[in-house]
């Protein structure tokens, strides 16, 4: 009787078990959501952060709170992640800047991008545009090729290790130029210099320089993605126009989890995070600042960080391209 009741009562409460585990998916969140982004207030990543962390509440019942950690290209606050509890309720607002290209320049990081994080979704990605300003006698990209190679060229990009830079140096080393990186702290004044005709080159994301390309204070050259952008249909990529077979540098910006989060607790993420970037509240906001909507499944931004990290350390060790 007694080994009967034991034995019952044990497979009673493993069954109990089995069945609680899909609970927890279903009752997530039941407590605020913290969401890390490594760069100051009022930026691309924050921005982002902030609308589709609002729109995620508005479908779970629970707040997506936005804490700022900036300083160290992001690095920062990725190891806040890193180092949270593997339970869905820190999350990091991830970019190339960190997770791609801050792992290549930088000896030694307190993370590993790939072996410390859980892919949710890449949320967005925009690409940048090779500007000039209207003083330069360059008109199209063969009429730059030709100027760069008489020397003396500079270009502006946000910051050291940024992906303005990392375009820049590809760009060059890929075509064989002598162009000067000149790093600003921020897009905002590299913008300036470059308007004021005080940086001849410019590599700027395109909500940032849109305005200044439309108002006729710079004249756009070429996009770093692959394919030409809705914004600029005849402006050509540098794929195509510097016969740069390839050549892609994107700003991107993805929700990434600390290793160890249970799958369906990732999948909860992942499912709100789409349903958010997809929600007639979002989505035309999200374009109207100038990013293309990806809302990646996690196993497809996991494919594409296993394949991106290796390739972009073996770019910028090529282009011998530093932090600083």
């Amino acid at each position: 009787m007694t080994i009967s009741r034991r034995t019952a009562l044990g497979a009673a409460a493993a069954a109990l078990a089995t069945a609680t585990l899909p609970v927890r998916a279903a009752g997530f969140p039941d407590k605020p959501v913290k969401v890390a982004v490594g760069f100051a207030a009022g930026g691309g990543a924050d921005i982002i952060a902030r609308l589709v962390g609002t729109q995620m509440g508005v479908q779970t019942g629970q707040s997506f709170v936005v804490e700022n950690k900036p300083g160290a290209t992001g690095t920062i606050a990725a190891t806040f992640v890193a180092r949270a509890p593997a339970d869905g309720y820190t999350l990091f607002l991830g970019s190339q800047s960190t997770m791609l290209v801050a792992p290549a320049i930088y000896a030694k990081l307190p993370f590993d991008p790939l072996k410390d994080f859980t892919p949710v979704s890449m949320l967005v990605s925009m690409p940048m545009i090779l500007a000039v300003h209207t003083s330069v006698p360059a008109k199209n990209m063969q009429e730059l090729i030709a100027l760069a190679k008489k020397g003396g060229l500079s270009y502006a990009s946000a910051g050291a290790g940024g992906p303005q830079h990392v375009a820049g140096e590809l760009f060059k080393t890929g075509l064989g130029l002598d162009i000067t990186h000149i790093p600003y702290k921020g897009e905002a004044p590299a913008l300036t210099d470059a308007v004021g005709g005080q940086v001849p080159v410019l590599f700027s994301n395109v909500p940032a320089v849109t305005q200044y390309i439309q108002s006729g204070k710079l004249r756009a050259i070429a996009v770093t993605s692959l394919k030409r952008h809705p914004a600029f249909p005849d402006v050509p990529t540098i794929a195509e126009s510097a016969r740069l077979a390839d050549f892609e540098v994107l700003t991107w910006y993805g929700l990434f989890a600390p290793a160890g989060t249970p799958a369906d607790v990732v999948k909860k993420l992942e499912s709100e995070a789409v349903a958010a970037l997809k929600s007639k509240e979002l989505s035309g906001k999200v374009t109207d600042q100038g990013f293309t909507i990806v809302a990646s499944s996690s196993q497809q931004f996991t494919d594409l960080m296993k394949a991106q990290v290796p390739r972009m350390a073996r770019l910028i060790q090529a282009a011998h391209i530093r932090a600083d």
